[in-house]
C-alpha cells in the first residue's frame, strides 16, 4: 500500500473508532449536536428491505456494507465510497454486513441545496446548466482529503463549545471537496438557477408536498417549463422512475407510516394519501412491501426496525 493508502485507512480506522463510541449507548440513530449529522449503529444485518424518503445528503459508512435500490437500481456500497443524494428521492435501504463484533456503523449529513449554491463561484467552474439532468442518487469513492474532514467535524462531538465556532467550516470544506469530486456536477446541478435539473428538483419538491392530489404529467411539465416528453425523459434521469411510479411510491410510504402511528385500517389509510379504490391500494401495497398491509403492520410492530437514512 502507499503512503496515501495506509494515510487514508487510518482515517477511515478514526472514523470507526469514533462513531463506536458515541453509538455505545445501543442500536439504531443517534442523534448528534452538531446540524444535519446523525450517527448509526447496527449489529447485525437487516432481514427486510427498509423503506423511507432519502432527503439531500452525503452518507458514509465506517463498517459494514449496504444496499440501496432506488427504482430498479442497487447501490451496494461500504467504507470505501460514500453515497450522494441531490434529492428527495423514495429508496429502499437494507445493511448487508454487520455483526456484535464489528457492527455497521455510518453517519449522515443533511446537505442544503443553499449551501451548494454559495460555493459554486469558488468550487470549478461549473457544467452548463442546460446539460441534461444526472440521476439524483450516486456513489464516489472516498478520498484522503475527505476523509480527514470527516473525521475533524466527528471529533468536534467530543467538544460541544467548539462547534459554533468550527462547524461550519468543516461542512463547507466537505461540501467543497465533494462538489470536485469525479461526480462532483450531479450535486451542483441542483443549485445551478434555472437549469433543466433545478426545474425536475422543483417538480420534485412539488410532489412531495402534494401526492395525495391526482397527477397530470402535462402540469409538472408546465411547472417545470418543458414538454411533456422531454419532462418525463428528464424526470426517469433524475429519479429512476417516472412521475406515477414516484408518486405512488410516496403514497404508499406515507400510507404504510399512517398504519403504524395510527389506529387506522388499510382502506382509510390509502383514502387518506389518494387512493379511492380500497383493492388498488391493497395490490400496490403488496406489491412494494412484499404482504398485504394486516400482514405487514403485524411483522412491523412486533419488530420493529430503524430507518433507511445512512
Amino acid at each position: 500500500m502507499t503512503t496515501q493508502d495506509l494515510r487514508l485507512e487510518a482515517a477511515l480506522d478514526e472514523m470507526t473508532a469514533l462513531i463506536t463510541r458515541f453509538t455505545a449507548a445501543g442500536e439504531g440513530s443517534h442523534a448528534t449536536p452538531i446540524r444535519g449529522l446523525v450517527l448509526h449503529r447496527r449489529s447485525a444485518p437487516q432481514l427486510a428491505c427498509i423503506h423511507g424518503v432519502h432527503n439531500p445528503c452525503i452518507a458514509v459508512i465506517a463498517q459494514g456494507a449496504k444496499r440501496m435500490t432506488l427504482g430498479e437500481e442497487v447501490y451496494l456500497y461500504d467504507r470505501a465510497n460514500y453515497l450522494v443524494g441531490s434529492i428527495d428521492l423514495p429508496v429502499t435501504g437494507q445493511v448487508v454486513q454487520a455483526s456484535a463484533e464489528k457492527p455497521y456503523l455510518s453517519f449522515k449529513i443533511d446537505v442544503d441545496p443553499r449551501e451548494i449554491a454559495s460555493l459554486l463561484l469558488e468550487a470549478p467552474p461549473a457544467m452548463s446548466e442546460e446539460a441534461p439532468p444526472s440521476r439524483g442518487l450516486y456513489l464516489t469513492r472516498t478520498g484522503l482529503e475527505l476523509a480527514d474532514a470527516f473525521v475533524r467535524l466527528l471529533r468536534l462531538i467530543d467538544t460541544p463549545e467548539d462547534i459554533a465556532a468550527l462547524e461550519g467550516g468543516i461542512r463547507r470544506e466537505i461540501l467543497y471537496r465533494v462538489l470536485k469530486s469525479e461526480h462532483g456536477h450531479k450535486l451542483r446541478q441542483i443549485a445551478t438557477g434555472s437549469g433543466q435539473s433545478r426545474r425536475i428538483a422543483r417538480t420534485v419538491d412539488w410532489l412531495r408536498r402534494n401526492f395525495t392530489q391526482p397527477l397530470r404529467v402535462e402540469d409538472l411539465a408546465a411547472l417545470a417549463n418543458m414538454s411533456p416528453s422531454a419532462f418525463h425523459e428528464h424526470f426517469r434521469a433524475m429519479t429512476a422512475m417516472s412521475p406515477l411510479q414516484f408518486q405512488k411510491q410516496l403514497r404508499l410510504q406515507e400510507a404504510r407510516q399512517m398504519l403504524m402511528s395510527e389506529d387506522l385500517d388499510a382502506a382509510t389509510a390509502g383514502h387518506r394519501v389518494g387512493y379511492e379504490s380500497p383493492s388498488q391500494f391493497s395490490r400496490e401495497y403488496s406489491r412494494l412491501f412484499g404482504v398485504p398491509p394486516a400482514t405487514d403492520m403485524k411483522r412491523l410492530r412486533s419488530a420493529p426496525q430503524a430507518g433507511v437514512a445512512a
